[in-house]
């Protein structure tokens, strides 16, 4: 095991797999792989929106506790680095859940496209 090569992150991972599916090359059990993989994906998203969630809540706390006014308080705490990781685990998640239908309407139009052609054929 090689303990330099540095840990790749759920969102560095779906980024890889947008980057795969955007080529344009992509074969149906490949496809298929990458579907089971992003569905197992959307759990380890939703662990770190939780956690993203309570880190903001915390900032957004402290800032009402420091602010006179609540509206000045919330524009704090959202140019926070809390809120910044809050919104990125989001926009993942959202990314996982797009590339899933993408996916999910290609594989169909390949089922149909192969239904097509059996009957033109047959």
């Amino acid at each position: 095991m090689d303990f330099n090569t540095p840990k790749l992150t759920v969102r560095d991972i779906i980024k890889d797999i947008q980057k795969e599916v955007q080529r344009g090359d992509l074969k149906a059990p490949r496809a298929a792989e990458i579907l089971t993989e992003l569905a197992a994906l959307i759990g380890n998203c939703n662990d770190e929106i939780r956690n993203r969630d309570m880190e903001y809540n915390k900032k957004l706390l402290v800032c009402l506790e420091t602010e006179e006014k609540a509206n000045r308080a919330k524009i704090k705490a959202e140019i926070s680095p809390e809120y910044q990781a809050k919104r990125e685990a989001r926009d993942t998640k959202e990314l996982a859940i797009e590339l899933i239908r993408s996916i999910k309407y290609f594989l169909k139009s390949l089922e149909e496209e192969k239904q097509t052609s059996k009957f033109q054929n047959g």
